[in-house]
This record gives structure tokens, sequence and C-alpha cells, in this order.
């Protein structure tokens, strides 16, 4: 249901409210460049500093401009199962193609917990589910075993693992057919190699085209050029994650003339060292002059 490149897109803010005209302008870019699905208002979109209602508005704006060219995710995760429910319900009505969930963040559910959590959300909204996995960010991780156990409920369909772990990648792919997404985008090509099915990546606000040609060329049994646009990509990815995400991403964005970089409280613009070297990145791959 869920493969190929599909792009966590950031949310652009003018003056400090969603800019709805240039979100319009970065789908479209998307589109043009042939990803497979957009994920609105992740944490690459800064959900955590997005009103309900800002979410409703920019998921009913993606769907009217897109008329199904593209599948769009809704981010509708939280660390209260009961507020996941209403953001999911929120979704599933205004029409959106599926859900991105993520681990309940701070007050650390046990793995039963959040065998519960997804398993209520999924109960109470037949939407097509994809968990997510990013202990880095939640302070809890998704055990294998859990994943599992998870990957029999019917709407239950992918995961975007983003642990880092690729051993863990191994253990689920071992112990169930649930479809696996990367969500880290250095590690995309090895999870791929594992059986992977795409990604669910920040780089890609940047560099769509090439993030779509690893995939194809992967799919189409053309590995060594596939692993060569690994490793073009690999240190532009490195410097897009220099600090915390969507940091980099916007303010490269802001570099390439694409967005005005304004972000939320309580993230803020990059330290000029790193900026820097961003900046150094985008000259290297021949994104900036």
């Amino acid at each position: 249901m869920f493969s190929g490149c599909i792009t966590a897109l950031v949310t652009p803010f003018k003056n400090g409210k969603v800019d709805y005209k240039k979100l319009i302008e970065l789908i479209d870019f998307q589109i043009a460049n042939k990803v497979s699905g957009i994920v609105l208002c992740g944490t690459t979109g800064e959900s955590p500093t997005l009103s309900d209602s800002e979410k409703e508005k920019i998921f009913r704006t993606g769907l009217k401009h897109c008329r199904g060219r593209v599948k769009l995710i809704a981010g509708t995760g939280t660390n209260d199962t009961a507020k996941t429910i209403e953001l999911t319900k929120m979704a599933k009505s205004v029409g959106m193609d599926g859900a991105l969930i993520v681990t309940p963040y701070y007050n650390k559910p046990t793995q039963e917990g959040l065998y519960r959590h997804y398993w209520l959300v999924a109960d109470a909204v037949r939407i097509p589910i994809i968990l997510y996995n990013v202990p880095g960010r939640t302070g809890v991780s998704l055990a294998p075993e859990t994943v599992a156990r998870l990957s029999v409920i019917k709407n239950i369909v992918a995961i975007k693992e983003a642990s880092g772990d690729i051993d863990l990648v191994s253990r689920i792919r071992r112990l169930c057919p649930i479809t696996i997404l990367s969500g880290e985008d250095a590690l995309t090509f090895p999870i791929l190699c594992l059986g992977g099915k795409g990604v669910i990546t920040t780089v890609s606000n940047l560099i769509p085209a090439d993030i779509v040609s690893m995939i194809d060329c992967f799919n189409a049994g053309r590995i060594d050029e596939a692993r060569e646009w690994h490793l073009k990509m690999l240190p532009l990815v490195k410097a897009v994650f220099i600090e915390s995400n969507p940091i980099p991403t916007k303010t490269a964005m802001l570099m390439l003339g694409r967005l005005n970089g304004e972000m939320r409280m309580p993230l803020c613009c990059m330290g000029e060292a790193n900026a820097a070297k961003l900046k150094q990145e985008l000259k290297n791959y021949r994104l900036l002059k």
C-alpha cells in the first residue's frame, strides 16, 4: 500500500501562521519529482506546535490540491491514546489515505502499553496505519516482537523504522511480513537490502528526484547503481541531521530560495558553524553555487 519515496513535508510558516500558498508550492514540487506519497503534519512538519484546526486545514488543503495524484498520509500520533484516536478520526473523516502514528513520547509505556495504544487506535479508526518507531526522539522503542503482534491487525500496514538499528530491522523482517519503510535517510539503501519497500524521508524536501532514482534503480535490480546514489547522497544526508530536524532542512531550503526558513519555537535558527557546514554540502552536491 505504501512504498517508494514518501516525503515528510516541512510546514511553511509566514509571520507565525501556516503559509498555505507555499504549502501548495511544496506539494507541487514533490509531485513533479514523482514521489509516491507525502506525510503532512509529521514531526518534520513541526506537528507538536500545530493546532488541531491548523492540522485539519493542512490536510484539507493537501487533499483538495492533490486530487488523488499522490498518497497523503496524516501525522496523528501523540502521547495520549484518546487524543491520537481523535486526530486519526479527523484525518479519516477528511479523506487522508493513511495515518503515521509515532510511539507515545515522554511517558515511556511498556511494550504491552504500546501494543494496547496501537490496538485501540486501529480498532477505533479503520484507516491504514503506519507505526513509527523513533526512540531517539520519544524515549521508547517498539520491540520487534511487539511489531509482530501488531502486524496481524488488518489496518496496521507498515512501520517507519527510525531507530538507526539495522539489527532491529532484521529482527522485524524475520518475525513478520509487515511493510518496512526506512525512517533514517542514511539507512534507506541498507533497509532496502533487507526487504524494505521505501522510505519516509526528510531529505526529499531537497532532492526528491534523487531518492526516487535510488529506489527505482534498486527495484529494477540495478543494485550497484542504487548504491552509488546512496553514497553520493550520504554527506548531504548527514548535514541535514547535524541539528534537530527540521532545523537544517528549513535552513537549506532558505539557502536554496525555496522557503523563508521560519520555524516555531522552541525550534530556532542554526548555529553559524553548523550552517556553514550545511552550506558547503549544498555546494558539494551542486545544489548551491
